[in-house]
C-alpha cells in the first residue's frame, strides 16, 4: 500500500514538475527612448519556446486612452497560457496618452518611433524573435486600435500584420475628447495636422496584399460607425481585410472577448508564414 501510495506521488510530481517546465515567463521592463530621452515601462509575456532560444513570432499590444503596460494583461488574464500555447511573444508596451502618434508639438510623446522602431529593435535584440514583418503583428484597443493600424500601415516593413478592436480609427469626429489637442493641437486651427494624422487618411500607402488587416467593433460603440466607414473604404479600394460587426460596446467584457478573434488570425497569419 505505501509503495503504490510513493509511486502515485512520484508520477504527481512529475506531471507538476513538466507543467512548470513550459510555463510562459512574465517581464516587466523599462526600455529606453532615445528620441523621447526617457524610460518607457514594457510588459513583455515570454513563452516556453522563446526561452529556449527557438525563435517565435511577435505580437505587439497596444492599450487604449488612460492605460498602461499591465491593461491587456488585466483585461485579458489567460494572455500568458495563449502565449505559450502557440510560440507567441506578446508585447504590451505604456503608451501613455500619445495616440502611437509622433507628437509635432510635444518631443516627450515619440511613440510611433518608440513602437515601430526603438522597442522593436529592443525585442529583436534581446528575446528570440522572428526578425522578419512576417513575424510580427500590432494591435490594440481603443486609442490602441488606432495604433495598431495606424503604425502597420505606415510601417509595413516592419509589421506584416495589424489590427484594431473598437478602434478610434478616425479622430476628426471627436476633436475635443482624450486630450488629443495636447498632441496635434486644436482642430479648428490645425485641420491638415488633424486630417494627416488618422487611420483613414493612410490608406493612400497600402495596396493589397501589403498588410494583414483586423478589426472589429462593437455595435453599440461609439466608434462603430468610423470602423464601418472604414471597413466600406477598404471595400471600395479593393484591400482584402476582415471586419467584424458584433453586439458589444466599448469595454473589458467585448476586449476579452475580441482580442480571441484577432489572435486566431495572427496565429494563422504566422503559421502561413512558418511554412513557406
Amino acid at each position: 500500500m505505501i509503495n503504490k501510495i510513493l509511486k502515485r506521488l512520484i508520477v504527481l510530481a512529475a506531471i507538476i514538475s513538466s507543467t512548470s517546465a513550459f510555463a510562459a515567463r512574465i517581464d516587466t521592463l523599462m526600455v529606453k527612448s532615445n528620441k523621447m530621452d526617457k524610460y518607457i515601462e514594457v510588459v513583455v509575456i515570454v513563452p516556453d519556446k522563446a526561452i529556449n532560444k527557438k525563435e517565435c513570432p511577435t505580437l505587439y499590444l497596444l492599450h487604449g486612452y488612460s492605460g498602461n503596460a499591465r491593461t491587456w494583461i488585466n483585461i485579458k488574464p489567460e494572455l500568458p497560457q495563449m502565449a505559450d500555447k502557440d510560440g507567441v511573444i506578446v508585447v504590451c508596451p505604456d503608451g501613455e496618452n500619445s495616440w502611437y502618434w509622433d507628437s509635432p508639438i510635444n518631443p516627450k510623446s515619440q511613440f510611433e518611433t518608440f513602437v515601430s522602431k526603438e522597442l522593436v529593435e529592443y525585442i529583436d535584440t534581446h528575446y528570440s524573435s522572428i526578425k522578419d514583418r512576417n513575424g510580427r503583428a500590432i494591435t490594440g484597443l481603443s486609442m490602441g486600435g488606432h495604433g495598431g493600424l495606424w503604425l502597420s500601415i505606415r510601417h509595413k516593413d516592419t509589421f506584416g500584420a495589424g489590427g484594431a478592436t473598437s478602434g478610434g480609427v478616425d479622430i476628426r469626429p471627436f476633436p475635443n475628447n482624450w486630450k488629443m489637442k495636447i498632441q496635434i493641437g486644436e482642430m479648428e486651427t490645425n485641420k491638415d495636422v488633424w486630417n494627416n494624422h488618422t487611420v483613414m487618411t493612410q490608406l493612400d500607402k497600402i495596396s493589397n496584399g501589403d498588410l494583414a488587416i483586423i478589426f472589429d467593433c462593437g455595435t453599440k460603440d461609439f466608434f462603430f460607425d468610423v470602423n464601418k466607414i472604414l471597413h466600406e473604404e477598404l471595400l471600395k479600394r479593393g484591400i482584402n481585410h476582415d471586419f467584424i460587426a458584433r453586439p458589444g460596446v466599448h469595454n473589458g467584457e467585448y476586449w476579452n472577448n475580441s482580442i480571441d478573434y484577432q489572435w486566431i488570425y495572427f496565429c494563422k497569419f504566422f503559421k502561413g508564414y512558418r511554412s513557406k
